[in-house]
């Protein structure tokens, strides 16, 4: 017979200890009694590579709008990255994006950055920095690993807990809570768990290019280190893109995407002939010379997908979704791990004003959590939908305008300050999307003449 624990309405449960569970525990210290973590598998000795985390072996970003979350949940974290290795790449200085009009200028802003890491570096740092807060707040926290969650207790009107067991099998235990927190991942079973509480399960919408992508590690070669990163991106008619960042202890990673089953291939010859493949050849020069130093890993599941948690009557009181287990994006976009530490935020924010027992919060949470991902999911559907509509009539009227202004947006951006910081803010999450139709953007972009941006890449800093 299983075991219940009891818990009360001022209680939390997070499943799921990754990135966004931690993030989501520390935004709940102070606003609930306990919280209890539960985590799948049992984190690794210092900073490696989990088996539950599938994008680990990939290249990880975190932008302005993240990291700003991320300090304000738990301060001094972007130091403690920087100092575990973690490299800053400022923006557009430091990393050059080939638009299909050419390269970009290099601008000295100093308004945007961004932070380029591994997985397991960043996710060790932050489970040390939150572990640290956990210990210092009044909140009892409680992380368990190896532990699964197999169900939600309740009914179609109220959430009241989980249903959980040891990884390697054993009878489930019942553990109770006002406020149970969806931070599971890509992987996430709440749909079906609502089936099983009578529920439908939640409207979902997908875009999927289709896109594949795979990443290898290198040290650059006798050239020298690369003096920026580099990013050729996918675009209509150039099918296949790479980008090429620096992460820590010297090391490189190249990340190679292709759409539609032209992915790269995973063997060693065949990824690097790949990369002489991409919209650019100067990806290929950086890379052909640099020892490699691990395997080549492979990943498919590239698809924007978002769960409407937040619709009226879509969800009973009591439970919320955060991170990808709520919105995962096309990875290449690098808005993820930013967009869950924004949605936790949003959970801290919105409890912090918030009058009533937690299982009565979570409408509420659920709906700041929706509006702090909106712009990040309108901007990569947006830049993933002309590759599912291709043909014009195929296209509505608005939808190839748009598609005409954003092209002419992009390619301003890559030689115009104004529009490029009013571009870059958007990109980075810092400002909503409507700034890019803005009155002097607008103009700037429709009225001033297209020309083609540079056909190499800059070596010198412009003035701003």
């Amino acid at each position: 017979m299983a075991q219940r624990h009891t818990g009360g309405a001022g209680d939390a449960i997070v499943i799921g200890g990754g990135l966004a569970g931690m993030l989501a525990a520390t935004a709940l210290l102070g606003h609930a009694g306990t919280v209890t973590v539960i985590e799948r598998d049992r984190y690794p000795e210092g900073r490696a590579f989990r088996k539950g985390v599938p994008q680990a072996r990939h290249l990880h970003i975190l932008i302005t709008g993240g990291q700003r979350a991320l300090e304000d949940l738990l301060p001094g974290t972007s130091a403690a990255l920087t100092e575990a290795g973690a490299h800053r790449l400022d923006l557009p200085r430091d990393l050059l994006t080939r638009t299909p009009t050419g390269w970009p200028l290099r601008f000295d802003e100093g308004r945007h950055h961004t932070l380029s890491v591994t997985r397991p570096v960043l996710d060790a740092v932050v489970r040390e920095r939150a572990r640290a807060a956990f210990a210092d707040s009044a909140t009892r926290v409680e992380v368990r690993e190896a532990t699964e969650v197999v169900g939600l207790t309740g009914d179609a009107d109220r959430v009241t807990g989980v249903r959980a067991r040891p990884r390697g099998g054993g009878a489930p235990d019942t553990l109770t809570a006002g406020l149970v927190v969806d931070a599971s991942g890509r992987g996430s079973r709440a749909p079906r768990w609502y089936a099983e509480l009578g529920l439908p399960a939640p409207q979902e919408e997908s875009v999927d290019t289709g896109l594949g992508y795979a990443t290898r590690q290198y040290r650059p070669g006798p050239g020298g280190v690369p003096d920026t990163g580099v990013n050729v991106p996918n675009w209509p008619g150039s099918p296949r893109g790479g980008c090429y960042l620096p992460v820590e202890d010297g090391i490189w990673m190249l990340t190679l995407a292709g759409m539609r089953g032209d992915h790269p291939p995973t063997d060693p010859d065949g990824f690097l002939a790949y990369s002489a493949t991409v919209g650019d050849p100067y990806l290929h020069s950086l890379v052909a010379g640099a020892e490699p130093l691990t395997p080549v890993h492979g990943f498919q599941d590239t698809r924007n997908r978002r769960r409407r948690y937040e619709r009226s009557g879509a969800s009973p009181r009591g439970f919320l979704a955060l991170g990808d287990a709520h919105c995962t994006f096309n990875p290449v976009y690098g808005q993820g791990m930013s967009v869950a530490a924004l949605g936790a935020r949003a959970l801290r924010d919105t409890l912090a004003r918030a009058v009533g027992p937690l299982p009565d919060t979570a409408a509420a949470v659920q709906r700041e959590v929706a509006a702090v991902t909106d712009p990040a999911w309108t901007a990569a559907v947006g830049a993933d939908l002309p590759y599912l509509r291709a043909a014009d009539e195929k296209r509505s009227a608005g939808e190839r305008l748009t598609a005409w202004y954003l092209d002419r947006l992009a390619a301003r951006a890559a030689l115009d300050p104004v529009v490029g910081a009013v571009f870059r803010d958007v990109f980075c999450l810092t400002a909503p999307l409507p700034r890019l139709f803005g009155p002097r953007i607008a103009a700037r972009t429709v009225l001033l003449p297209r020309r083609p941006a540079l056909p190499a890449p800059p070596e010198s800093v412009e003035a701003v």
